[in-house]
């Protein structure tokens, strides 16, 4: 497996491909590490991160969350504009406040679905972490709750059906084992 700093020097030899912003994909399904992931890439990259958590629609916005960040992240950096994305409230049920951020040198998108067809010809990096499916789902009901069990088993449902539409795995730079430690 590699460490983080292969990781970091692996986008920072590739060029950026978003604009003047190297883009870095991490995704793979929920609960598989992804967001520690790219929080211990973000430091040593000066990345900005952007947790798809926040663009999805509650626990049915999988599918909507591309639109959302083409249309107010993606599309603007490309253009040397600064990114707006207004974040999901998951308790309200509805989209809340807005975030702006400058363009960033590098931009870390985390989250399922970060890096669709429509997104690869503008990634720097693709990583794809991945964990077997028990040891997700007792991540996710550690972090949310057992009240939350039929909504991470649907959610599992979607995601296994995107990566497989998608081939995400497959077009990955790098296939990370999300239950390795990172160092």
């Amino acid at each position: 497996m590699p460490t983080v700093d292969e990781l970091v020097e692996r986008v920072v030899g590739a060029p950026p491909r978003l604009g003047r912003v190297r883009l870095v994909c991490v995704d793979g399904p929920a609960g598989s590490g992804k967001s520690t992931l790219a929080d211990r890439l973000a430091a040593p990259l000066a990345a900005a991160v952007l947790h798809l958590d926040d663009l999805y629609e509650g626990w049915s916005g999988l599918e909507g969350v591309a639109e959302r960040l083409e249309d107010q992240v993606l599309t603007p950096l490309s253009q040397g504009r600064p990114a707006r994305y207004q974040r999901y409230d998951w308790t309200a049920g509805a989209f809340a406040e807005w975030h702006e951020f400058p363009v960033p040198p590098v931009l870390v998108v985390e989250g399922c679905g970060s890096a669709r067809r429509a997104v690869a010809d503008r990634a720097s990096c693709v990583l794809f972490v991945e964990a077997p499916a028990d040891v997700r789902l007792a991540r996710g009901l550690a972090r949310d709750g057992e009240a939350l069990r039929e909504h991470w088993l649907r959610w599992m449902g979607l995601e296994s059906a995107h990566f497989a539409v998608e081939g995400t795995r497959q077009r990955a730079d790098v296939v990370l084992d999300g239950t390795a430690s990172l160092t």
